[in-house]
Order: structure tokens, then sequence, then C-alpha cells
């Protein structure tokens, strides 16, 4: 007997478009520049056995992240990624149905999803064209939630800190403003951190997966108000931190695991700026974005192509060229100093022969020359 199963599903179940991520999207190759991961991998060393279930928020975890990012133990909610804190935020704080969350394209589009998985509804206010905040628009939505990516992914870009007051300063009361700063090692300078103190309504995101390379592990924070700590453990599951990921995690939080980090970032921001220089000169690049992250957002002549020929040369890029606001772009995820010269020698070769193809002339154009 067989058994149709899809029609009992939710309707919005069935209307949802899964976020295409870079692993569930494409397949193969050898070096994976198309998710924002960090290809210099530390190693680290389990301890004890896993027989017992583990603490919900494990405490020497929490006080490691509050350390580091210079808050207190109750101001931090340690998750699966940052991805799971986005999905707390909307389930704590949004009625299904009722309210709605503003999102500014071009973005991460787990924002999205992760609304609409939850019934509700999504307000967009795109960004400017030079990617920062549309802030009169968006103060004039109705939403429980505003979410502002910065460095913005897939842009690169940061969004202007006095904006990000601006927006604290209207929704003061309205709303909570989410600043998802997954990216933010690579411009640290660039946090809003310090802005918890004075607005109580100001939550941010963060994650172990870019700077820290630990994107296998899914481990994320969300810094609040303990407020909104307290609200979101009321939601989140009885075990959502695993025994191995809590002692990789402090590991990783250590004054060496930091450390160790920080000579990481450095030496990436190294390779995205010596390749944003060599991109820049090559021809059927038409526009290279500066980045405040692990990765360079590129125009170019057509994005599927250039995907497809990497592809065949086993370098994965990502394609962005779906999201709003932008054409025929390309995200290129800084890769190992070896990984990055294999990219450019691949890249050269194809910007190369579309040269070359451009300039050969047409042979239909040649015979009617002739016979004329």
């Amino acid at each position: 007997m067989t058994t149709n199963i899809s029609p009992l599903a939710r309707a919005s179940v069935q209307a949802i478009e899964p976020y295409a991520s870079a692993r569930r999207s494409m397949s193969g190759g050898a070096v994976w520049l198309n998710a924002n991961e960090n290809a210099l991998a530390p190693s680290y060393q389990l301890n004890g056995c896993f027989n017992r279930y583990p603490s919900c928020q494990p405490a020497s975890l929490v006080q490691a992240y509050a350390s580091y990012a210079g808050v207190q133990p109750e101001q931090v909610l340690v998750s699966r990624g940052a991805d799971e804190g986005i999905e707390l935020l909307i389930r704590s704080f949004c009625e299904p149905v009722e309210d709605r969350i503003a999102i500014c394209p071009p973005t991460y589009g787990m924002y999205a999803i992760s609304a609409q998985s939850n019934q509700v509804a999504t307000v967009t206010v795109p960004l400017l064209p030079d990617f920062t905040l549309d802030t009169d628009a968006l103060m004039q939505c109705n939403a429980k939630l505003v979410f502002i990516c910065s460095p913005n992914n897939p842009t690169g870009d940061l969004i202007p800190r006095q904006q990000i007051i601006e927006v604290l300063e209207h929704f003061h009361g309205e709303a909570l403003v989410v600043v998802d700063e997954a990216y933010i090692e690579f411009a640290m300078q660039a946090s809003v951190i310090d802005l918890l103190a004075t607005y109580p309504h100001l939550v941010i995101l963060r994650t172990l997966s870019k700077a820290f390379a630990l994107a296998g592990l899914r481990c994320g924070f969300t810094l609040a108000a303990p407020e909104v700590i307290q609200a979101l453990k009321q939601m989140i599951a009885p075990y959502p931190i695993a025994e191995p990921v809590a002692q990789i995690a402090t590991q990783a939080l250590s004054e060496q695991g930091i450390a160790a980090m920080q000579q990481s970032v450095a030496t990436i921001n190294q390779l995205r700026n010596d390749f944003s220089q060599f991109v820049a000169g090559q021809p059927g690049v038409t526009t290279v974005w500066p980045s405040n992250a692990n990765y360079v957002l590129l125009q170019v002549d057509d994005a599927a192509a250039c995907v497809s020929a990497l592809q065949a040369e086993g370098i994965l890029i990502r394609n962005q060229s779906a999201q709003r606001g932008l054409s025929e772009v390309v995200r290129v995820s800084i890769g190992s100093p070896e990984e990055m010269q294999a990219l450019q020698q691949a890249m050269q070769r194809y910007f190369s022969s579309c040269t070359s193809a451009d300039s050969t002339p047409d042979q239909s154009m040649q015979v009617q020359e002739e016979n004329t």
C-alpha cells in the first residue's frame, strides 16, 4: 500500500522554499570557497565519557564567551549556531500570523525562512544602492524584530554605526533590533556590543563558525539583556549543546584559542585584500565590492558561466545573483593560501578565455564581408 503523506504537512510548510545552503545546493569539488568557511582549521581534543545528558547552558562555556565578549554571563545564550538564535527570537517574541519581522536585503536568507516557518510575516526594506540602511523606510515598519546584518552577507559591507543607533532610538519600546555579527571578528572595531548597556532592546548574534573555524561544531551565541535571554531560555530545547561541542568551544575561547583565531583573521584579511586587488584587474569583472568579512562579492559578465567554469576545475564559489538588488554576482570565500592561488590561476584561465572568445571575429560576418 502506498500513501501520499505530503498533504498532511502544514500548508505553511509546503509553501516554504528551503534555504539553499552551500552543501545542499552544490557538491563535489576539491576547493570549497562557497560557504564562507575558515580553511585555516585548528585542532582540539575531547575528554571524558558522554553517557550523561549535557547541561542546557554549560556554565564554563557561557562564562568563557561572556569574558571574550565583555558582557555578563546572564547576557549570553549558547545555541546550535546563530541560526537557532534567529529561530528562538522569532518563536519567543512574534505571535504567529499577527506579528512581522523586518529585513534589509540583500542579506542572509534564514531570517525570512525562519519567519515563514513560524507563520510570521516579513517586511522587506531593501538596502540603498550603497548598501547602507534605508532608515526612513525602515522606521515606517510595524515589526516586532528588525534584523540588521553587519558585516552584511553577501555584500561584506558594514552598516554604519550611526544608522544602527538611529534604528535603536526609533524602535525603543516597540521592537527588538537584532544585529547579526557573525563575521565581526574580521572587523572587530565595528561591533556594537558596547551599545548593549544603553539599549535593552538590542540583540547581537555571534558564532564560532567563521573566524574561529568551527562551522562543523554548530555553536552560536545570542547576547542581550537578561530579560531577553530568559525569554529565549523558556523556548530552547532541553539539551541544545552536545558535551563535545561545549568542550571544544570552551577550548576555542581560551587565551590560546583566541590568539590562534586572531592570527587566522589577520591571515584571511590579508588574503582577502590581495585577492580583491588581483580580481579587480581581471577582464570580465565589472565590480569588486570592498569587504569586511572572509568573502568578496564580485560582479561579472555571466555569473552562472563563471561558477560553472570554476566548478569544472574543482573549485566551488557561490552565485548570489538571485539576491534582491544584485545581478550577475558571485561570492568568493577566502580559503587557504594554496586554495587562493589555485582559484586565481583558474580565474585567469576563465576570464582570458572569455576575452579570447569575445575578440574572435564572427565567421558569418567575415564571409559576408568577403562576398561583398
